[in-house]
C-alpha cells in the first residue's frame, strides 16, 4: 500500500489552498496519509529559504498575485492579509499531532485551522480557537491541553525528518522516493499514484 507523508504548517495559505485534496488523493489511490506539521521558520533557516518579511518586495508582491490567482481558480475564500498572520503555528500544530495520535481523520481539522486564519480572521495560536476547531471536527477539545506535551515532542521531530527527507517548503508531499512541493503539484502526486482522472 502506498503512503504519503504530508509536511505542512497550519499558518500557510498554501496549506489552506490544498484543502481536502491530499486526503482525497490518498483515498482514491488506496494510500495512507500522515500529517506532519512543523515549524516553517526553522525549516527555511535549515534549508536556505527566507521568511516572508525577509523576502525582496518583488517576491512578496508576486506571492500576493499567485495567492489571488489560485484562490480564484480553486474557488477557495482567502483573505490576502488576514488579521492574525503571522502568528505562532505551534499550538495549532500540537493539536493536529495530538488528534492524529488519538486516532481519526485529521484532514478536516487541518482545514478548519487554516480556514480560521485565512477566511475568518481568527488567531490560531489562541486556545479558544483551537478548541473550537477540534470540537467542530469531532475531536475532544481537551486535546488542546492534554496533547501539548506529545505535540511538543513530535513537532521538532517532524522538522528533523523533513530536512533529512529533502523538504524545503510547505506544503510538501513525499511518497516513496517521489517528492512534490506545493499545492499546485497535487495533480502530479495524483498521477504518480495512478489516481483515475475524471473523463
Amino acid at each position: 500500500m502506498a503512503h504519503i507523508d504530508y509536511y505542512l504548517s497550519p499558518i500557510s495559505p498554501w496549506t489552506h489552498l490544498a484543502g481536502a485534496r491530499p486526503a482525497q488523493i490518498a483515498q482514491a489511490a488506496g494510500a495512507t496519509i500522515r500529517y506532519k506539521p512543523l515549524d516553517p521558520t526553522a525549516l527555511f533557516q535549515r534549508t536556505g529559504g527566507k521568511v516572508l518579511a525577509e523576502r525582496h518586495e518583488s517576491r512578496q508582491a508576486y506571492r500576493l498575485q499567485e495567492l489571488e490567482r489560485w484562490a480564484a481558480r480553486l474557488q477557495v475564500p482567502l483573505k490576502m492579509r488576514p488579521a492574525h498572520f503571522p502568528t505562532n503555528p505551534a499550538p495549532a500544530s500540537y493539536a493536529i499531532i495530538a488528534a492524529q495520535e488519538a486516532g481519526g481523520d485529521v484532514g478536516p481539522l487541518v482545514h478548519a485551522l487554516t480556514r480560521a486564519c485565512w477566511e475568518e480572521d481568527r488567531n490560531i495560536a489562541e486556545d479558544e480557537v483551537i478548541r473550537d476547531c477540534l470540537n467542530a471536527t469531532g475531536f475532544d477539545p481537551a486535546l488542546s491541553f492534554s496533547g501539548m506535551m506529545q505535540g511538543a515532542e513530535i513537532y521538532p521531530r517532524n522538522l528533523e525528518e523533513a530536512v533529512a527527507a529533502g523538504v524545503f517548503g510547505l506544503p510538501f508531499f513525499i511518497t516513496g522516493e517521489a517528492r512534490f512541493w506545493g499545492q499546485d503539484r497535487l495533480d502530479f502526486l495524483a498521477a504518480h499514484l495512478e489516481v483515475p482522472t475524471q473523463p
